[in-house]
């Protein structure tokens, strides 16, 4: 059951990770914000205005399309490498990227309570996992 809990955190790591080391990093990265215009399915567009110095204007880049994601509206985002695709960037885009470790907390804490036995451990990690969901959905 440690071995299943430990796999869970990992793969929440892993899962967030992805986003938030270009978030979180950001030294040498493009930043600016995105005036979003329109969204699809799954994506939104919009024009790039830099921040960051030698940053270059773009006509449009594309921001993952999410809830808190409207046309409209403007988002300070950092610019993957290759200068198409944009995260946001800040306080709510630095606890978005770490929702999935969120998740993982509330299901190891179900393993470790169950099936480890270990309940006060169990409330720790679903208390942190709840803190960090609570929080991003507060700022997004």
């Amino acid at each position: 059951m440690g071995a299943v809990a430990g796999l869970l955190l990992v793969a929440g790591v892993w899962g967030s990770w992805g986003t938030a080391y270009q978030v979180m990093l950001t030294k040498g990265r493009e930043q600016g914000t995105v005036a979003v215009t329109r969204c699809g399915e799954d994506t939104c567009a919009g024009p790039y205005t830099p921040v960051s110095a030698g940053s270059t204007a773009r006509a449009r880049v594309v921001l993952e399309k999410s809830v808190a994601v409207r046309t409209g509206r403007t988002y300070p985002v950092v610019l993957k490498p290759g200068g198409v695709e944009a995260v946001r960037s800040g306080p709510a885009g630095i606890l978005f990227a770490w929702v999935p470790l969120g998740g993982a907390l509330l299901l190891a804490s179900v393993v470790v309570a169950g099936g480890l036995g270990r309940i006060r451990f169990g409330w720790v990690l679903a208390g942190s996992g709840m803190a960090l969901l609570t929080a991003a959905f507060v700022t997004l």
